[in-house]
């Protein structure tokens, strides 16, 4: 059975709570992402996401110098590197997240994303797809016996 560990992205684009609004949409626009990390160190504040700086930053009319705590989604859902890529999908699913921290001990290891976890459905689905055809020429008489 796979682990998140094994299909996480560990080089995360990450912030601190010193950092502000302006510098997180920047990063989110340089990295073509919508989803950043805010750690402590290494200890998991919460994150920012694109909605975040939409809804709780510049709709509600926040300076660009707003610190990135005024707009963060704090309590995330997470899981730890051991966690089984199937439990993580499910809880994905369960919870429509697109993105998920992976936590140890309270710091950040890395995010797994649905698109991680589609490559991963790709390479299953094409390993089947290959044992399915090998095992129907297995059973398929050879045109050079006689």
């Amino acid at each position: 059975m796979r682990k998140i560990a094994d299909i996480m992205s560990e080089d995360c684009v990450t912030v601190s709570p010193q950092s502000n609004i302006n510098e997180v949409a920047k990063l989110m626009k340089d990295h073509d992402i919508g989803f950043v990390p805010v750690i402590d160190g290494r200890k998991l504040i919460g994150v920012v996401t694109d909605r975040d700086l939409v809804i709780r930053g510049y709709a509600d009319n926040q300076s660009g110098a707003t610190s990135v705590t005024e707009v963060l989604t704090g309590n995330v859902r997470s899981v730890s590197p051991n966690t089984s890529v199937d439990e993580a999908a499910s809880i994905m699913s369960s919870g429509q997240i697109r993105r998920l921290p992976v936590v140890e001990n309270g710091e950040l290891m890395g995010v797994v994303s649905l698109g991680d976890l589609a490559v991963r459905e790709i390479f299953v689905n094409e390993a089947g797809e290959a044992l399915s055809n090998i095992s129907e020429h297995e059973n398929q008489p050879s045109k050079f016996a006689h």
